[in-house]
């Protein structure tokens, strides 16, 4: 009885044409849907799982990294014909973004966030995959170009790796510069993983970042007089076309990975190489690393 008589007490109040009364339904009626929606909002963000994309010609080993990444062993694998996804978690050993600021000293339990890794077929005519997800990023933090180091060193393998990721890059330069908002669209940090660094003939991982650099130059240099010969960049309508279709800084004779900063893409090389002995995991601290910063 006594608690259906506060209730009632309570009713009534609420009803009553009292101050107190009026504001608190006002103030109930105003925050409500702000709350309902922050819920929702949240609980919708929740089930997208941030992703990495990985590209790279076919045979630098993306399958690969992609078992080692999400079983914590390399399998044996075959060259991808489709786009293949895995949830993978950061080790407890890798600092995230989360833990950036967090003391050495630090024995508390690290974040693990989990995320997303979408192998893309390396093969020409398979690329289509990769630039799909590229123009429809969604909820993705970041690219891994994987480059074999030991291909790197003949002209044919430096030519294919430098050719494509070439077309990534003009990608993410295009979509910086063309984007029709005040507002950048969101980066997307590129990480080179040199790859098969344990391979005799493999390139200094310096060196593999040398040689992209100077046959990024070349395969710009060609394409520009395509276009050129072409008649696009003849007349002062087209000459924005040409300066478009130019990856880096305009006009610039030589390429490095850091004219691309300009653009919001932020390049960076690191070397490793997915298998150890035998079958065991080889050298992927970096790439871990680099991982846990743009989670």
């Amino acid at each position: 009885m006594a608690s259906q008589s506060t209730v009632e007490a309570w009713l009534t109040w609420a009803f009553s044409p009292s101050i107190s009364a009026i504001l608190v339904t006002l103030v109930i009626s105003l925050l409500s849907p702000i709350l309902i929606h922050i819920y929702l909002y949240r609980k919708a963000q929740s089930k997208e799982l941030p992703s990495f994309l990985l590209l790279g010609p076919s045979g630098a080993g993306k399958t690969t990294l992609l078992t080692l990444f999400a079983n914590g062993t390399p399998s044996t694998t075959h060259t991808s014909q489709e786009p293949q996804t895995a949830l993978c978690r950061l080790p407890s050993t890798v600092r995230s973004s989360e833990d950036r600021y967090r003391s050495e000293h630090d024995t508390s339990s690290r974040s693990q966030p989990q995320f997303l890794l979408v192998d893309t077929p390396g093969h020409g005519k398979l690329r289509h995959h990769a630039v799909t997800s590229l123009t429809s990023p969604g909820s993705l933090k970041g690219l891994i170009f994987v480059v074999d180091s030991a291909a790197t060193s003949s002209s044919a393998g430096l030519t294919a790796a430098a050719e494509y990721l070439y077309d990534i890059l003009l990608i993410l330069q295009k979509r910086h510069t063309h984007s029709k908002t005040s507002k950048d669209p969101t980066a997307l940090p590129v990480l080179i993983a040199a790859n098969k660094q344990d391979v005799f003939t493999s390139l200094p991982t310096g060196l593999v970042k040398s040689k992209l650099e100077e046959e990024i130059a070349r395969v710009r240099q060609t394409r520009s007089k395509g276009l050129l010969d072409s008649g696009i960049g003849m007349e002062d309508a087209n000459v924005g076309d040409e300066e478009g279709n130019w990856l880096g800084e305009y006009g610039a004779r030589e390429f490095g990975f850091g004219q691309m900063e300009e653009h919001g893409v932020d390049v960076r090389v690191a070397g490793g190489n997915v298998r150890g002995e035998g079958e065991g995991e080889g050298r992927v601290e970096e790439w871990w690393g680099w991982v846990g910063e743009n989670l």
